[in-house]
């Protein structure tokens, strides 16, 4: 929603926002692998309250950055500051409840993130009217040390009690047997593509497309992006309730999964296709099933021993991240080699071309999955 407001303050070009934007995305996956062993050592409830304290000062620092630099730099520590809000939720989820419950029991903290989500659209929109995109991210500077002191005086130690005592060479070899299983190697591409896809559209470029191809208005494109977060919500938790219950009858998480995200790539290839129905719809079905790329999470974590878990997660991560930097940067690279329609506005051949790209680097990773996945 702020983007119109960063390309007018600082004269942005498509690529230059790309690469703002997805400097969370950089710092995000660069801390994941130290992440993975301060969460299998610490628990989640110390690490998550220090780095929330980085969320808050890049906050900060974007708020009141006058450069392109300086916001980068914002961002860049934002992105840290919350590399640990999922994977931390995740690591606690294994260690709270049994194997079976984890689609279900991720589906709801995913659903929680998808409120988050959510007001980023309308409700953002709306407070627009009364403060500035610098105001905004003062409120969420304030927010993160707020739910940091929470995390730290309410939250239950039961992770810490349980924490493993391994060496730092025991704990770098567990990184090394996550890494080495040929299973993580099937599964990570997939995960990282689609994920990446999922997260630099939803993320940056659903707005402008909605702006540029389907030729909203602001308020329009409010308005289908809060459409675009519910569907998300209700993708975390249906599917989420959906694999729990169709694993009790032996249909495996990888399967659903696999199901969900053939929906989703045909959903990309009808938005790159230009099909004549409502954007609400596509967008709403882009954004319900392109959550099915987090049950790879799931699935994952239960291959590998309970004590890995936050390694096989956050080595999961480092991939998605890195390749959702490279995807909202080189989708708005893509769409800049067409002239710009006028400041701020793209050509609908430029957004086609980079989905296009995205979808095929998407179907190579699910066909490379369906190869090479062990039995």
């Amino acid at each position: 929603m702020i983007a119109p407001d960063l390309v007018a303050d600082l004269d942005l070009k498509a690529a230059s926002l790309g690469l703002l934007t997805s400097a969370y995305f950089i710092s995000f996956a660069l801390v994941q692998l130290p992440l993975g062993i301060f969460l299998d050592r610490y628990g989640p409830r110390r690490v998550e309250t220090v780095l929330l304290l980085f969320a808050a000062a890049g906050s900060t620092i974007f708020a009141i950055s006058d450069s392109l630099p300086g916001l980068i730099l914002g961002r860049a520590l934002i992105g840290l500051g919350v590399a640990a809000c999922l994977m931390a939720a995740f690591k606690a989820n294994t260690e709270w409840f049994q194997a079976g419950r984890l689609p279900l029991a991720n589906g709801c903290v995913l659903t929680a993130g998808g409120l988050g989500a959510m007001s980023a659209t309308a409700p953002i929109e709306w407070l627009l009217g009364y403060t500035s995109w610098r105001g905004v991210f003062v409120i969420f500077a304030l927010l993160a040390l707020g739910i940091a002191l929470i995390l730290f005086t309410v939250v239950p130690r039961h992770a810490e009690r349980q924490a493993h005592t391994e060496s730092f060479r025991q704990q770098l070899s567990g990184i090394r047997q996550v890494l080495g299983s040929r299973r993580f190697w099937c599964i990570a591409p997939a995960c990282a593509t689609v994920q990446a896809s999922y997260l630099a559209t939803q993320g940056l470029w659903a707005g402008p497309w909605l702006q540029d191809v389907a030729q909203l208005d602001r308020t329009q494109v409010a308005e289908h992006l809060l459409y675009l977060a519910l569907s998300v919500v209700a993708g975390f938790f249906i599917l989420g309730a959906v694999t729990e219950r169709l694993a009790r009858i032996g249909i495996s998480n990888l399967t659903v999964a696999k199901g969900a995200l053939y929906i989703y790539l045909l959903t990309q290839l009808l938005i790159i296709l230009g099909v004549p129905l409502p954007a609400a719809l596509l967008w709403c079905l882009f954004g319900f099933f392109g959550t099915a790329g987090i049950l790879f999470y799931a699935y994952l974590s239960q291959c590998f021993p309970l004590g890995l878990s936050g390694r096989v997660i956050t080595g999961l991560n480092v991939f998605t991240f890195l390749g959702a930097f490279a995807a909202q940067w080189g989708i708005g690279a893509i769409i800049g080699l067409w002239p710009a329609a006028q400041a701020g506005h793209y050509l609908p051949a430029g957004y086609q071309s980079a989905l296009s790209v995205s979808l095929g680097i998407q179907l190579l990773a699910i066909a490379w999955l369906n190869v090479g996945e062990p039995a």
